[in-house]
């Protein structure tokens, strides 16, 4: 399983690597362009990622932003639901707007930090992806 891994914070990134690394193979961004251009590359190459996790707050273009643009582009594409990326917000704030605006927008599902591998297993259970 292909993922990408969105977020500003070195540690964040680093932490959410070691955790993700035994369910795929992880590439790592550090903001909404990045996120982007990795998800376009992906793409061109055939080969598009299985899950993201993807920071709401970002430097350049806010997650919720991205999260839109990646949805837009599959849509583009006419990708089925089910050949999707599943996208999982992460984020420190408890903000219930921001979390309602991401479902709304499309994400899979959202994890509020601090994660720990117990955490980011079962989210990717309940998606059907282990």
């Amino acid at each position: 399983m292909r993922i990408m891994i969105v977020d500003d914070e070195r540690v964040s990134r680093v932490k959410m690597n070691m955790i993700m690394k035994h369910f795929g193979a992880c590439d790592l961004v550090e903001n909404g362009e990045q996120a982007v251009a990795a998800f376009i590359k992906a793409w061109e190459g055939w080969n598009p990622y299985r899950v993201i996790t993807l920071d709401i707050s970002l430097p350049d273009i806010t997650g919720l932003d991205v999260l839109l643009q990646i949805r837009g582009m599959e849509d583009e594409k006419g990708v089925p639901d089910e050949f999707k990326s599943k996208i999982i917000m992460v984020t420190s704030h408890k903000d219930k707007d921001s979390i309602s605006d991401s479902i709304t927008a499309g994400c899979n599902n959202y994890v509020i930090k601090p994660f720990n591998h117990e955490v980011m297993k079962d989210k990717l259970h309940k998606l059907g992806l282990v």
